[in-house]
């Protein structure tokens, strides 16, 4: 067996240039504030100028070197400006956090076309061009790089409430994280998926609280999840510092599921 020294060091990602995208969603931030801490340079890209200004401020008390892009990354265009904020502020791109999405919910007979490929743009096209023009910088560089996507336990799960687009969303996103990852194996830039189930967001809040209608969903829930509970923003930083980090240099076209064991039963 090869020394590899102290294996903190294989978590260590100070002085990487982190690009995230929907740096003001529930995960964004959640990627933000873990990669700031860990000493990465970031480069914030969200269509909220206030509260990506918010984020951006949180992370500068962390001590880490921020650039905003106030943009979505609605076209290869968008797309490329982000990924060249990068480079001019720091010269090269190390991670890209694709956390930026979105979800439409109704039942298949009473869902618009618009809305469905309004989802699927948004999970799936958006993070197919972030991934290709992240990956044309990391090639330049040669010296590898982490692709991170966020799918979900319904990339693998059906839903009965309406949710047709979202589940293919994720489901396409898995694709894409396993072909990428086939794709890249040689060239030393990884791409993997976190698939959270339900956790803490301003979204899921309601069914935290104490009402008889969020217990009776909660209960219903909690019954497939073997560790009891709804998933907290801390239990998405470990895996997203895993997946960004030398620490998983050698899992790629992996889908490593935040979810308590919902998609194990």
């Amino acid at each position: 067996m090869s020394s590899f020294g102290n294996p903190h060091s294989l978590f260590d990602v100070e002085g990487r240039v982190a690009l995230i995208t929907g740096a003001t969603g529930a995960f964004g931030q959640v990627a933000a504030r873990t990669l700031a801490d860990a000493g990465c340079h970031l480069v914030l890209a969200a269509g909220n100028a206030e509260s990506l200004k918010e984020i951006a401020d949180a992370c500068s008390e962390l001590s880490a070197s921020v650039t905003v892009v106030n943009s979505r990354p609605d076209d290869e265009e968008k797309c490329q400006a982000m990924v060249d904020a990068a480079v001019a502020a720091h010269g090269r791109l190390d991670i890209l956090v694709v956390a930026s999405g979105m979800n439409k919910v109704a039942k298949i007979d009473e869902m618009p076309l618009e809305d469905f490929t309004s989802v699927m743009d948004a999970n799936v096209t958006h993070s197919w061009i972030l991934a290709k023009v992240a990956t044309k910088q990391m090639k330049k560089q040669g010296d590898g790089g982490k692709i991170v996507l966020v799918s979900s336990a319904r990339g693998l799960l059906g839903h009965p409430n309406g949710y047709t687009a979202y589940c293919a969303s994720k489901a396409a996103v898995d694709g894409i994280t396993k072909a990428l990852g086939c794709e890249l194996g040689e060239t030393g830039i990884t791409v993997n998926a976190i698939a959270p189930t339900v956790f803490r967001s301003p979204l899921t809040a309601w069914m935290f609280e104490d009402t008889d209608h969020a217990k009776t969903v909660r209960t219903g829930f909690l019954s497939r999840v073997p560790k009891g509970r709804l998933g907290e923003p801390e239990d998405l930083a470990g895996p997203l510092l895993f997946l960004a980090s030398r620490a998983s240099d050698f899992y790629t076209g992996h889908i490593l599921y935040a979810d308590g064991g919902y998609t194990a039963g």
